[in-house]
């Protein structure tokens, strides 16, 4: 059976990208990592997929003079490289409304927080200012409504007594390591549906969260 087509969009490290690198390294994971696009230059993630062995593609936004015309730039790249899934790792740009109609349903991002709790940016600090005793990761489809999309899964960890916004985002950082290659294999396993703006994975629907074992 043939694998699926994935294309990551990355504008910086690349920490879920190497992840997503190394899963599908797996000899029965279902998934291929055909491209890497970023739209900085300096972006190390560039780097990791280059070393991979994998096509990467700069389109800088600086290059275009809306988001659309960028967006589409974007999708050509997809596109020519036959990506069936578009990954978001840490990809900074909003995108414009035609984007994520475009990949409707083959869109997904990973967010640092468990929405809809604490969208945007800096989510750590907003957690840790709410004064919440559990944070985490949300895997999500992508909409032209930022960090609202359906929810495909969560993991969960603890807030603890301390932390600062460096040492909770790492603690969420091994979770999206964990569950966004997860999430990319039920993709190419054809294990998820949407249906009326909901998530459901062999049936069964992810609203609620998938709780991880949590590390300190």
């Amino acid at each position: 059976m043939a694998k699926l087509k994935v294309g990551v969009l990355i504008s910086g490290r690349g920490s879920n990208l190497a992840a997503l690198i190394e899963a599908a390294g797996a000899a029965d994971y279902p998934a291929e990592i055909t491209c890497v696009v970023s739209n900085k230059a300096d972006a190390p993630g560039l780097g990791i997929a280059a070393a991979a062995g994998i096509p990467t593609t700069l389109v800088s936004h600086r290059d275009h003079p809306d988001r659309e015309s960028f967006d589409r730039a974007v999708s050509t790249e997809l596109e020519r490289h036959g990506v069936g899934l578009v990954v978001l790792a840490g990809f900074m740009r909003i995108f414009s409304p035609w984007f994520p109609a475009r990949w409707a349903d083959r869109l997904i991002n990973i967010h640092p927080s468990l929405l809809p709790a604490f969208k945007g940016m800096h989510v750590q600090r907003q957690a840790l200012d709410a004064g919440v005793r559990v944070s985490g990761c949300t895997a999500h489809l992508v909409t032209p409504d930022l960090d609202s999309g359906p929810i495909i899964a969560q993991a969960a960890v603890p807030v603890l007594a301390g932390d600062t916004e460096e040492s909770l985002s790492a603690r969420i950082l091994r979770q999206e390591h964990r569950l966004y290659p997860l999430v990319v294999r039920w993709f190419a396993e054809g294990r998820v549906n949407i249906s009326g703006g909901k998530v459901m994975v062999q049936g069964i629907a992810c609203d609620a969260t998938l709780l991880f074992s949590p590390q300190p």
